[in-house]
This record gives C-alpha cells, sequence and structure tokens, in this order.
C-alpha cells in the first residue's frame, strides 16, 4: 500500500557551491577573498522538498543524481532533512548537476550552471499509483533543459487533476528562446504557477508582471503568482492581488523563490485563503534569504507560526 504524501515534488537537485558575499567580482587573475564557502543543496524541486520537509509536512522527491561524491552528498542531505528518496536515481552515464553560485553585495547573484544528471528526469517515470496518494505535484525547474517532452509533462498533470490532486508548477529559464510553446499546454492542467517576473517575461515578451499573470491565466492556469523580488508581488486568479514584502537583513538570495513555493504549498495543504498562502511564501522567502545557501535558514513551522504572528505582510489595492 502506499503511503499517504503531502507533496511529491519532482524535477531538478543540484549541488550548490556558494560563497559568503563579496565586495565585487574579480578582475581577470585577480584573488578576491570571501569569509567562507559550503557545498549544500540546490535545485527548485529538491529545495522546495526540503523546505516543506522542515515545515513538517511528508514528502518525496523525485528526481536524478550522478553515481558520484556529490551525488552521494545529495542524497544524504534530502534523508538528513526528512524527505523521502526512494523515487532519486541515480545515473552511471552523468554527473549530478552543480552550480557556483557568487553572491555579490549591494548586487544579485551570478550562477555558472551544469545540467548534467538533470538531463535524464522523465516526467513519464513518475508512478500515476503514487499520484493518487499526493495533495500536491510540485514539479520545478521545468524548461531548464529540452529533454523533459511537453507531452508527457501535460499528461503527467492531466492525470493528477483526474485524481484530485493540485499541480504547481514552477520554471527555470537558462536563455532566450522560445518557451511559451513549452508551457502554454502545461498551464490548462496547472492550479498554480509560481514564475517570477524574469521568468515571466522570458516567457511572454511582456514587462508588466500583472499583464504576464493575465497571459498566463488566458492559457489556462488557475492561478498565478509572479514574484517580484524587492518589489513583491502580483497574484491573479479570481482577482488582482498585490503584495510587498517582509524588511529583514539581507544574506543571500539563492533558494528564496523556492522557499516562497514551499509556505505557497503549504498554504494549499492547510487550505487556507489566498493571502494567507503569500504570507506563508514570503514570509518562508523572508527566512530564506537571511542565511547562505538555498535552505539553511528557512523557517520550521513553529518559525513561521511566530514570525506571521509579529509581522505582517504589506498588501496593497491592484
Amino acid at each position: 500500500m502506499i503511503q499517504s504524501l503531502d507533496c511529491l515534488c519532482a524535477g531538478i537537485i543540484v549541488a550548490d557551491h556558494v560563497c559568503e558575499p563579496i565586495e565585487r567580482l574579480p578582475k581577470s587573475g585577480e584573488l578576491v577573498l570571501t569569509d567562507g564557502t559550503k557545498i549544500t543543496i540546490g535545485g527548485c524541486a529538491a529545495n522546495v522538498s526540503v523546505d516543506l520537509a522542515k515545515l513538517g509536512c511528508q514528502v518525496k522527491f523525485a528526481g536524478v543524481v550522478g553515481a558520484d561524491a556529490l551525488g552521494d552528498f545529495s542524497m544524504q542531505f534530502l534523508k538528513n532533512a526528512g524527505v523521502q528518496t526512494d523515487l532519486v536515481k541515480v545515473s552511471e552515464e552523468q554527473p549530478t548537476s552543480a552550480s557556483l553560485i557568487i553572491p555579490v553585495r549591494g548586487d544579485d547573484r551570478r550562477f555558472i550552471h551544469s545540467i548534467a544528471a538533470n538531463d535524464l528526469f522523465s516526467p513519464a517515470g513518475i508512478d500515476r499509483e503514487l499520484l493518487k496518494s499526493c495533495r500536491v505535484l510540485y514539479l520545478g525547474g521545468y524548461c531548464i533543459t529540452e529533454t523533459w517532452p511537453v507531452e508527457e509533462v501535460v499528461q503527467l498533470f492531466r492525470e493528477a487533476q483526474s485524481f484530485g490532486t493540485l499541480t504547481v508548477l514552477d520554471v527555470v529559464i537558462p536563455k532566450a528562446g522560445n518557451f511559451w510553446e513549452r508551457i502554454a499546454p502545461v498551464l490548462r492542467y496547472t492550479d498554480a504557477f509560481l514564475p517570477n517576473n524574469d521568468e515571466g517575461e522570458a516567457i511572454t515578451g511582456i514587462a508588466d508582471p500583472l499583464e504576464q499573470a493575465r497571459r498566463f491565466r488566458a492559457a489556462g492556469a488557475k492561478e498565478v503568482v509572479i514574484t517580484c523580488g524587492d518589489d513583491g508581488l502580483v497574484a491573479l486568479s479570481g482577482e488582482t492581488t498585490r503584495a510587498g514584502r517582509f524588511e529583514v537583513e539581507f544574506v543571500d538570495g539563492t533558494g528564496s523563490g523556492d522557499a516562497f513555493s514551499a509556505g505557497y504549498i503549504l498554504g494549499l495543504l492547510e487550505n487556507c485563503p489566498l493571502r494567507e498562502r503569500l504570507a506563508m511564501g514570503s514570509a518562508l522567502g523572508a527566512s530564506c534569504v537571511q542565511a547562505l545557501g538555498a535552505t539553511t535558514g528557512v523557517f520550521n513551522r513553529e518559525a513561521l507560526t511566530n514570525f506571521l504572528s509579529e509581522y505582517e505582510l504589506p498588501f496593497a489595492e491592484a
């Protein structure tokens, strides 16, 4: 008998090598010092699974790592976090995906990334009986590679919805290209689409986040939340909702969008209204940016509750 799950997180997993923020990028041949470096988990699907486990959810991760030291590290990290890993495949063909992440004070991060084993993930490989047992299906990292067939993603989401499982879609846009043709068919079967505004613009060619959301809704997504960094967020379902952000000390933005997704999913699992889901997501994102790494500083359930009892997310007129 398949155990009931709160969420199945499927998609990309990455071993992140990240440094403490530096003052500026080095010139050619120059050495710039940092206060420290660490290797930690990364990749939006893996990050969301770890964050949900911190929140007390029953969660599985489905993805592919390489048969190497970074793959061993990533698997152990997930297990230590309380994520179920029996759906993780180990590849002898490709190494574990990895990123070099360079935070610069007063500027955005720089990423150097290898897709590697994430190329081998197959949406068609997810057990359909498992879909019946989970309340939410989160697919993270769609579009980072062209090897995940559109028709397989569409079928996965369509079948999940037919079982009453909520579908949540997240993307990674690595370069310029025509991503609309890959995303639009999936949106018809998407309960929640959670891109950031840069991704939204890359997909639609539209700069305004609200207009991006309208385009995604017109394509079929039931609810769209566009996160906009310092400018907060725009959400569109039956109505338009705008929110600011929580003011916290910023250390590293890596994983903040994934933390938002985890908080939002927690709100779905607890049947919270939209504004509460947005506050949960924003609070979890705010916790993430206060520490180095994608999941290091993310709140557990008690800390999230305490934070939201003390601070309110500012909402604005649409």
